[in-house]
């Protein structure tokens, strides 16, 4: 989020430098600066017990390929809550066991992408309306199926290179 109004007092906000953090839009009324921010969000690769990867299709973030489980982080919720809540609203999946790998920063949205392994026991899947379709897939399968160098195949990369 880039903040060009004072979020308390509405005024238009102007660059000032802070100490060390450079330029800074600042709130020449209220006396504080305004950070930009990145928004918050989770992205979750789901394995089963046989090494299966749960990917999903949702066209309005590709057509051609398979990605992890992702959402924004809501007011109120860790991130291991938003992930485990992801999978259960995408896939109908309870979370056994989740992990935190690390974070991506995704300059094209914004998006301060907190990186998760959730283990969950094979099932068949409810997937949610944004979900298009869902598959169990092998590394092999699942790495034809994922945009090279995205964030989700590093995922997948990562996983199973332990």
């Amino acid at each position: 989020m880039k903040f060009i109004h004072c979020p308390r007092c509405g005024a238009e906000l102007k660059r000032r430098e802070i100490g060390d953090e450079g330029l800074v839009p600042y709130c020449e009324n209220c006396g504080r600066p305004w950070f930009d921010m990145p928004y918050a969000c989770t992205i979750t690769l789901v394995v089963n017990e046989f090494d299966e990867a749960a990917l999903i299709r949702q066209g309005y973030v590709s057509e051609q390929f398979y990605v992890c489980i992702a959402g924004y982080v809501k007011c109120g919720e860790t991130a291991e809550e938003t992930a485990a809540r992801e999978v259960k609203e995408e896939l109908g999946l309870d979370v056994e066991e989740i992990h935190y790998t690390r974070s991506y920063y995704f300059e094209k949205k914004d998006m301060l992408m907190l990186a998760f392994e959730a283990h969950v026991k094979k099932a068949d899947f409810h997937i949610s309306g944004e979900v298009d379709r869902a598959e169990w897939l092998t590394f092999e399968e699942a790495h034809r199926q994922m945009r090279p160098g995205s964030v989700a195949i590093q995922l997948l990369e990562n996983y199973f290179r332990r």
